[in-house]
């Protein structure tokens, strides 16, 4: 395993690199719309709840590497062509801010409906007791779910491996078919993402006992 660290380190860590690149702009992109779509399934409008049903039902419910085949192969016969890393980035966010958007719709409701009752009744709006008094306890009571969500990012992020994202596992696989050596080309890869999903793991621990 080591010989095949010392004679492709510059492979991997490229696939590092653009792994690392790839999950934080998902993470990033997918928590913004996971919370907006969370919102939208509880404001007062039955469309607008309706709507953001469909979206999240969409996501959740087709494979990531169906939706990531959709940006890389459907959506240049219509409109532009899309590298494998955008493609597969642009999947992924879609695909995990469904998710992200029941766990954070599942922290509003847990929040006490007496704080949104109370808050509109002292003149704030709708969108004002949610920034500065819902989503702020949500948040909190859902880190762990979230910490999870964001875990399952990075590993789903392997998907960019099938549409040429040159992520880690698409590195590992050009490694694996040069070198035939697959048992320790994809423990290196594993390696690698045990580098960034343990210390993920430790801190949103570490996070969820800071708040409690």
């Amino acid at each position: 395993m080591i010989h095949i660290l010392s004679e492709n380190w510059q492979t991997f860590l490229t696939g590092f690199e653009n792994t690392i690149l790839c999950s934080v702009i998902a993470l990033f992109f997918s928590l913004i719309i996971g919370s907006i779509f969370a919102i939208l399934q509880t404001v007062p409008s039955k469309l607008v709840r309706t709507i953001a049903n469909i979206y999240i039902e969409i996501f959740r419910n087709i494979p990531l590497l169906v939706i990531t085949m959709v940006f890389y192969v459907v959506v240049p016969q219509f409109f532009i062509k899309l590298s494998g890393f955008t493609a597969g980035t642009i999947g992924l966010t879609l695909y995990t801010s469904a998710f992200i958007a029941e766990t954070v719709r599942a922290g509003i409701k847990a929040v006490g409906v007496g704080q949104m009752e109370g808050a509109r009744a002292n003149g704030l709006t709708y969108w004002q007791t949610m920034r500065y008094i819902i989503l702020p306890q949500a948040f909190k009571l859902v880190i762990p779910p979230l910490g999870n969500q964001f875990i399952n990012l990075i590993k789903n992020s392997s998907v960019l491996a099938f549409v040429a994202g040159f992520d880690l596992m698409y590195q590992g696989d050009v490694i694996a078919s040069a070198s035939f050596e697959t048992i320790n080309t994809y423990l290196v890869v594993g390696v690698f993402y045990l580098i960034l999903t343990l210390p993920l793991s430790y801190y949103m621990r570490y996070l969820e006992k800071k708040l409690a």
